[in-house]
């Protein structure tokens, strides 16, 4: 094979970390054909996700939105390990999801650097740290980029594609063309700024719901319902920070204002307040709503 990056040379992925967002990664690419890896240092975590994407793909069969036989076939597209060492050997393309956090990212970057093949591109879906962080580490910086999914990644058509300072030209053609065959549209950030695009414009949008709200001057309903009727948008602010997770929605902040230390950024003290109530919106049955 040949050791320049090439789309066409890409036939197997792996995908770091099988936690919703990684299984549901992973999945998107074994439908689009290519053969998949999900490591884990969890066995217990590689089950779940097995299990998940079992039932999710026998939930979309029953109600005849995938063929069977697409199905089966995407299956056993999938592997599961918890050896880095030999998924990552056997890698064209490598998308890291593991937690966000920097020093974890950074190990496994620098362990990728000298297990991966000489060709494999090395991106991070991570959605508020950018992969100039870990390029360095990795030995061929040129190789490494964003690769942000949306959740849930099985639905969501949005990849942000960010590159830094070193990143080649033909890792980007190459990462948005493999967006595009995994069925995704992909967007192209041409530097590193804290929160991508979507989570600044969701940013923006949230900043001035929750002045509205804390001021007095509407009510949480009236300004999801003005949101939804008034600017067409599939939920309100409120509604879809539940559904995000406010311990999510506040890391984001926390990660943002100590990227730009701009007052403006500093994390919302009342979403603060409901994450330490263990608030944290859809998942434990309140935030901002109550949902038992």
């Amino acid at each position: 094979m040949s050791t320049q990056p090439s789309i066409e040379n890409i036939s197997t992925i792996l995908v770091i970390g099988a936690g919703t967002m990684g299984r549901q990664i992973a999945m998107t690419a074994a439908l689009a054909g290519y053969s998949t890896i999900i490591q884990d240092i969890s066995e217990d975590g590689l089950e779940a996700a097995r299990t998940e994407l079992e039932e999710w793909a026998a939930g979309r069969v029953g109600k005849g939105k995938l063929e069977q036989s697409a199905a089966t076939s995407a299956l056993a597209a999938l592997s599961y390990s918890t050896d880095l060492d030999t998924a990552a050997a056997h890698a064209d393309y490598i998308i890291e999801a593991a937690t966000e956090r920097l020093d974890i990212k950074t190990a496994i970057f620098e362990k990728l650097g000298v297990l991966a093949p000489a060709h494999a591109i090395l991106a991070t879906n991570s959605s508020t740290l950018g992969s100039s962080k870990v390029a360095q580490v990795t030995g061929r910086p040129a190789q490494v980029c964003n690769m942000h999914f949306f959740n849930p990644a099985l639905v969501m058509k949005c990849v942000e594609v960010v590159r830094h300072e070193s990143t080649s030209d033909a890792t980007v053609e190459i990462t948005m063309e493999l967006a595009r065959r995994l069925g995704k549209e992909p967007v192209l950030i041409n530097r590193e700024i804290p929160g991508f695009i979507a989570n600044r414009l969701m940013g923006a949008i949230q900043k001035e719901a929750l002045y509205l709200a804390d001021a007095g001057i509407a009510s949480i309903d009236d300004i999801d319902t003005t949101a939804r009727t008034a600017l067409g948008h599939p939920m309100g602010p409120f509604a879809l920070m539940d559904m995000v997770g406010l311990d999510v929605i506040d890391f984001i902040a926390q990660a943002t204002y100590a990227e730009t230390g701009l007052e403006e950024d500093a994390p919302n003290p009342g979403i603060a307040a409901l994450v330490a109530e263990g608030k944290l919106g859809r998942k434990t049955g309140a935030g901002f709503y109550n949902y038992n």
